[in-house]
């Protein structure tokens, strides 16, 4: 095990540069970790045991409990159930069909008016003069899924994101046995959603459980709907589509605040955070984290690619530090 910076007191490491016209312009400190196939830590950067907010990379416990809970999901279901979508209208037209499957509607979404999360597609949503909505929301399929559940067991609808609703108990429960560590706080995602905070290797570890889970149990059944089904995880231009579309057996899935997980289909795992929340790191960031997992594929160097432009030419790049 390689481990820099573990002190909570000391400065988090950088994870990326900004590099612009050869001159250093800026730097994305956070806290990284790498596991080895048999779930053992082989790279710690900063403090990956301190509990973070894992935002949507913590929709595949959310889907798992779903299950565990009793609602019958699959195929591209299930996969938006554990979706950040991009709003693209495939992923609207099922989130509409897995409502109306259940005798809800739209209104019945708590989710706060939202453009697509997708700017190509949020461009188009405003050209045609449509506004914010609570079904174009990102995770409008978790919560189409969370309804649902409520409906199959006579649960309260109106309450479904309360912390105390039997639901989000389930969730609490299901994000700490999968971590194999207790949840350290509980607050809400941006959805409104309850939101549990675990580690970094915590996080790691549960998308490792999910891949090496046994066949027909409720995480291996999440993990296969969404590496079958990517697009509808994130969609037609993102990332986690590519890598598991790209590298077979793979589970990938980003959270806001610049969150991310990914699991390999031999249990090899990475987890990591932007402290500073910046997105735009993330692509670099997990390329270099792939690469040092072992991943030699051209997605790698795709997913990787952060140019930054001076007059609409490119003139520098956003890369990794470790």
């Amino acid at each position: 095990m390689t481990s820099q910076n573990s002190s909570a007191s000391a400065p988090l490491p950088v994870l990326a540069e900004v590099v612009r016209s050869g001159f250093t312009e800026g730097h994305h400190r956070g806290s990284l970790v790498l596991l080895a196939a048999d779930g053992s830590v082989d790279l710690a950067l900063g403090d990956p045991a301190a509990p973070v907010f894992p935002r949507s990379s913590n929709k595949p416990m959310q889907a798992a409990a779903i299950l565990r809970a009793g609602l019958e999901l699959s195929g591209e279901r299930l996969a938006l159930a554990a979706a950040s979508h991009s709003g693209e209208d495939f992923h609207l037209a099922l989130v509409r069909t897995m409502l109306a499957e259940h005798g809800l509607t739209p209104d019945d979404l708590r989710t706060p008016p939202d453009l697509p999360l997708d700017p190509v597609e949020a461009e188009a949503y405003l050209a045609a003069g449509r506004v914010r909505e609570p079904l174009t929301m990102n995770c409008s399929g978790k919560h189409a899924a969370m309804l649902a559940v409520c409906v199959r067991n006579g649960w309260d609808t109106a309450t479904y994101l309360d912390p105390a609703h039997p639901l989000q108990v389930l969730v609490g429960q299901m994000v700490a046995e999968a971590a194999g560590e207790p949840v350290a706080a509980v607050g809400t995602d941006g959805c409104g959603a309850p939101l549990m905070a675990i580690g970094l290797v915590g996080l790691a570890r549960a998308f490792r459980a999910f891949v090496t889970a046994e066949p027909g149990s409720a995480e291996r059944r999440v993990a296969d709907a969404m590496r079958a089904h990517p697009e509808y995880v994130a969609g037609t231009r993102r990332p986690d589509t590519w890598l598991m579309r790209e590298v077979p057996g793979t589970l990938s899935k980003m959270g806001a605040e610049a969150v991310q997980a990914v699991a390999l289909a031999d249990g090899r795992a990475l987890a990591f955070k932007i402290d500073d929340g910046s997105t735009r790191a993330l692509g670099p960031v997990l390329a270099r984290a792939l690469e040092l997992l072992g991943v030699d594929a051209p997605v790698v160097s795709r997913i990787g690619r952060a140019p930054l432009l001076g007059g609409a030419e490119e003139v520098g790049r956003i890369r990794a530090a470790f």
